[in-house]
């Protein structure tokens, strides 16, 4: 069934550009930058890992390299409405969290922009996902089957954001250098857990911020952990056995998780992303995370352990 209306996204889904050909979308690109490097230092695009390999992005990290990022510009959004416009269909704009980044704002204020030109009846609709990498690639994944259905702009933005709250996220991190190199934890929790070889277990709020839900010493503890949290959140009620692994260059781990959950219950679809430079930048080499669908989390208490300090890029 034709599509009625245009899905458009940022580059922080996770998706390779083989797949957003492939489902027809397209995207406004976050860039990173060493703001303290006189020469600019380890820059770029967050073009899908298209002009430098997921494994070379994370080596520079690895050796030293601490970039910060900046949510797509003005002429960016502005760019990508007005080619959407061209179409002739209405536009359905997905976003990165409001909780991490700046970039719905953004985008909010391009289409203002383009409303004061043309007038208030711009087809163009611009949704929080309160979800980011791998959550987003889920989440966005199902969009195009929903895009597919042949729903309208309208009815899209209406299950997206009730559709947002069954995604059920749990990712780990090496360590929490770059989250507090980033701004987004305090340095004094960081230490903490480099000196005690902690691996943080994280998730999402419902306000679409970080949390943390677990710690656990070790990798293999953090992905059985991983695991148990699957079998106990994950719900196929109303939407698909899938659950989505998610790695910062480390491919081992990401299949080992997949064969862990496999073996759980094989009738689970496994698929594999690869974590984004945009989120890279803050997550650094070795994240590795688990998402699939569940039961609404707005039914259930909210998370304990929150990461205090949390700010936006």
């Amino acid at each position: 069934m034709p599509a009625k209306f245009n899905l458009l996204c940022d580059s922080t889904c996770d998706f390779s550009q083989e797949l957003m050909d492939k489902w027809g979308l397209r995207y406004a690109p976050f860039t990173y930058v060493e703001a303290d490097k006189p020469d600019g230092g380890f820059h770029g695009v967050d073009d899908l890992f298209q002009s430098r390999s997921p494994h070379d992005f994370y080596e520079n990290i690895r050796w030293g390299a601490a970039p910060l990022t900046s949510q797509p510009s003005q002429a960016e959004y502005d760019k990508l409405f007005r080619e959407a416009l061209e179409t002739g269909l209405p536009s359905v704009m997905v976003c990165i969290s409001t909780g991490i980044s700046g970039g719905y704002n953004g985008a909010c204020t391009a289409l203002d922009r383009l409303k004061e030109e043309r007038g208030e009846d711009v087809p163009i609709y611009v949704v929080d996902s309160l979800l980011a990498s791998t959550s987003l690639f889920l989440l966005m994944q199902e969009a195009v089957k929903q895009r597919d259905k042949g729903l309208s702009a309208e009815e899209f933005v209406r299950w997206i954001e009730d559709a947002r709250y069954h995604v059920q996220t749990i990712f780990m991190v090496d360590n929490l250098d770059t989250l507090h190199h980033g701004g987004r934890i305090p340095k004094s929790v960081a230490l903490v857990s480099g000196a005690l070889d902690a691996k943080p277990l994280l998730s999402w709020k419902l306000d679409g911020g970080l949390t943390i839900i677990g710690v656990t010493r070790g990798r293999k503890k953090a992905m059985k952990k991983m695991v148990d949290y699957y079998e106990k959140n994950h719900s196929n009620a109303q939407y698909p056995a899938i659950a989505c692994i998610g790695n910062a260059d480390c491919d081992h781990d990401g299949m080992r998780l997949g064969a862990m959950l496999a073996d759980l219950d094989d009738s689970i679809e496994i698929m594999t992303s690869n974590i984004g430079p945009t989120i890279g930048c803050h997550v650094g080499p070795g994240m590795l995370s688990c998402v699939f669908w569940g039961e609404d989390r707005r039914s259930k208490k909210s998370f304990s352990g929150k990461v205090r300090g949390i700010r936006q890029a």
